[in-house]
């Protein structure tokens, strides 16, 4: 689609200024000094979209705990999102409480790469953009319009992410959990190796593959 930009990892987030359901604000200082989670969905008043940002409220809580705020985006009106999260709260008791940008000119889905013309010209699919407290995209998750995001996975990725960051020099395997052993970087010289062959309390499955805990 011309003019749609598709950020990358690495990449620093764009900035924008948007009328959202808490106010307008400008992304850069509402995430200043934390992570962030940028998410859009299709469409106002629609199951699937309702399962999900129920979900993101639901986890409010524990994503501030992890010092990590959140943002939803769609191409509907203020008064269409408004609309929605009371009819949400009156039905379900659940308040979503945190920003959701009315982008009702695209100018936020044209920004983050959104609209994928094969999908949908007038929906943004489900985009999910991890962002450090740098202002650095670490992590884009893109779902159809049709299947549901796994809350459970962006909980996890985002702990995983924020583990690394604490600990340099380490990595997470497959299917890493919170309290799981991390893996070691490799090392990059001789000296190295024979630093990592006599390295004690650690899991040593062969010089380039070495599970440790976290203290």
């Amino acid at each position: 689609m011309e003019g749609t930009s598709m950020p990358r990892i690495g990449d620093q987030a764009p900035d924008f200024e948007a009328l959202t359901t808490t106010g307008p604000l400008r992304f850069s200082e509402y995430i200043k000094d934390s992570w962030a989670i940028l998410f859009s969905h299709p469409a106002d008043f629609t199951p699937v979209c309702t399962t999900e940002l129920s979900g993101f409220a639901k986890e409010k809580k524990w994503f501030a705990e992890h010092n990590t705020k959140l943002i939803g985006e769609s191409i509907d009106s203020i008064h269409s999102h408004v609309a929605w999260v009371q009819n949400v709260r009156e039905k379900t008791g659940v308040f979503m409480d945190f920003p959701i940008i009315a982008d009702i000119d695209m100018k936020v889905a044209n920004l983050y790469g959104m609209l994928h013309e094969n999908a949908s010209n007038t929906s943004a699919v489900r985009a999910v953009f991890f962002i450090d407290p740098k202002g650095i995209i670490r992590l884009i998750m893109y779902y159809p319009l049709n299947v549901g995001r796994n809350m459970d996975e962006i909980k996890r990725v985002l702990e995983a992410m924020q583990a690394v960051d604490a600990n340099p020099g380490t990595a997470m395997p497959l299917n890493w959990r919170k309290g799981d052993k991390v893996i070691l970087s490799p090392p990059k010289t001789l000296k190295d190796l024979d630093a990592r062959l006599g390295e004690k309390n650690i899991e040593l499955v062969d010089f380039y593959l070495a599970k440790k805990e976290l203290a």
